[in-house]
């Protein structure tokens, strides 16, 4: 076992700053006498330490040095055989992975509910996507995790597929049985990939569901920014020997990342990777709790609903990530995207995401006993003021659409504009999709629905932010066609 309390490149860079050493390579505020205002505000040792590649800091394209060390003690960490750092987040980790696990033209079986990095990848790639059906909670309106069944059933009717795509866990906390997908995904030669954005902090507390590496996955893309405690933008990507050579991943990574990594982003890696290794169980276990007091104060409230582990069980849903405090709004005549803006804009409280029905608090290792006294206080100010009646039920969940042309083909052929109200039946050739949580409504390639233009209206009345659109007013759409 590595020394985990072992901080190589953090080290390194103090150890730089200590030199003061006199800069005539890039960046060019050097050392921030170039943004003076920006290092009076924020303080001159950032702007010190945002340095480039040297051989005392190594580099991330080719790392020999510090950063091949801090790498190590992340792969031990994490249970993997490698670790890769990503400065370009979780998203150059999702399409390295499925790069390196799919030539173009192969098939690769994936939930429709997955992010958008990963559809992302399957145009980079070439993969053409066969498509998993999340199963649905129709009470909270929300997708949850993908029955073993489904995976089996996928794999058995496309033996030629070359890998599996799953989240874990989704944006809600929710984990499917990600060891027996694993178990059945190797049984058929396919390589297992996990979207870890929202479960870095999984391998640091046995009262969290298992992490992808530990039940034995080829690769996870996992965002310790998110979970773990480091800066905005930071990631890892981390592998098991075996099905993929982690030669071709360095070579994929090398064409999706910047060659100019930020020291700032990967020192920040190596401190999160020692925090939650040290003492990451016993945080962690302070964040539960925390969870646990707000889930049941909420649940407590007239209209209210904080889901959680009481979930586990139903079909789709193998575990519960405790630290995702979903509440459900809709019993107190609330919207979750009005809940969302009703406490970033009166109680200058931050939430994740909002939709239909519910919003989404993120808890993690940074958060305090009092900031969660102020929610549950905000909440029930929420609920003292003039609210509607209860919210009707209406279905806004996304079935998965046709695909007509791969991703990849649809998104280099040639398009025209459309009216998005006239759109119903045309393949589409742009992605549109809401931001949170970054699933896309419409991929490049698929058939358009009236559902979807009706789930795009919906978003616009409650004025959730939609993105990737190449109309900002997302009137009109990009469709195959001359």
């Amino acid at each position: 076992m590595k020394n985990q309390n072992k901080t190589p490149l953090f080290d390194a860079m103090k150890e730089y700053h200590k030199n003061q050493i006199i800069p005539f390579d890039v960046p060019g505020h050097k050392h921030g006498r170039g943004l003076a205002e920006f290092g009076k505000y924020f303080g001159s040792r950032i702007l010190e330490l945002d340095v480039n590649s040297m051989k005392c800091l190594d580099n991330i394209s080719n790392p020999v040095g510090v950063i091949k060390e801090a790498e190590e003690l992340m792969a031990e960490a994490y249970s993997a055989d490698h670790a890769f750092f990503l400065v370009n987040g979780t998203t150059a980790g999702v399409q390295a992975m499925i790069l390196s696990a799919c030539m173009p033209g192969e098939k690769i079986i994936l939930p429709r509910n997955a992010h958008k990095s990963a559809i992302n990848g399957l145009i980079i790639s070439g993969a053409v996507p066969v498509y998993l059906q999340p199963e649905i909670d129709d009470r909270l309106g929300i997708s949850l995790g993908v029955t073993v069944e489904s995976v089996e059933k996928a794999i058995i009717e496309n033996p030629d597929a070359k890998a599996v795509f799953i989240i874990n866990p989704t944006y809600y906390g929710i984990v499917s049985d990600i060891k027996r997908i694993i178990e059945i995904a190797h049984g058929h030669g396919m390589a297992v990939l996990l979207d870890e954005a929202h479960g870095a902090h999984f391998n640091f507390n046995e009262e969290l569901p298992m992490s992808g590496l530990s039940a034995g996955a080829d690769m996870a893309a996992a965002s310790l920014h998110k979970t773990g405690g480091s800066l905005t933008q930071s990631s890892v990507l981390l592998m098991n020997d075996g099905l993929i050579d982690p030669v071709r991943v360095k070579t994929n990574l090398n064409l999706m990342q910047t060659t100019s990594a930020s020291y700032l982003l990967m020192g920040s890696l190596d401190l999160a990777r020692k925090n939650l290794a040290v003492d990451g169980k016993s945080e962690l276990r302070r964040t539960i709790e925390l969870a646990r007091k707000a889930r049941k104060a909420i649940n407590g409230m007239p209209g209210l609903y904080a889901f959680g582990d009481e979930m586990v069980g139903r079909p789709g849903v193998y575990g519960f990530d405790e630290t995702k405090l979903g509440i459900h709004f809709a019993d107190a005549g609330i919207s979750g995207l009005e809940a969302y803006y009703i406490l970033r804009e009166e109680f200058g409280i931050q939430l994740e995401l909002g939709d239909a029905y519910n919003a989404l608090a993120v808890l993690s290792i940074g958060d305090r006993s009092e900031d969660i006294d102020k929610l549950l206080e905000a909440l029930e100010k929420i609920l003292d003021g003039e609210r509607g009646e209860k919210l009707p039920y209406v279905k806004k969940i996304l079935h998965n659409p046709d695909v007509i042309v791969a991703p990849r083909n649809a998104f280099f052929s040639r398009k025209k504009r459309v009216p998005l109200k006239d759109s119903t039946g045309e393949i589409s050739g742009e992605s549109i999709m809401s931001y949170p949580p970054g699933i896309p409504i419409v991929v490049p390639g698929e058939r358009i629905t009236l559902q979807m233009i009706e789930h795009i209206a919906f978003l616009k009345r409650e004025n959730g932010l939609i993105t990737d659109a190449s109309d900002p007013d997302v009137e009109t759409i990009m469709v195959l066609g001359n």
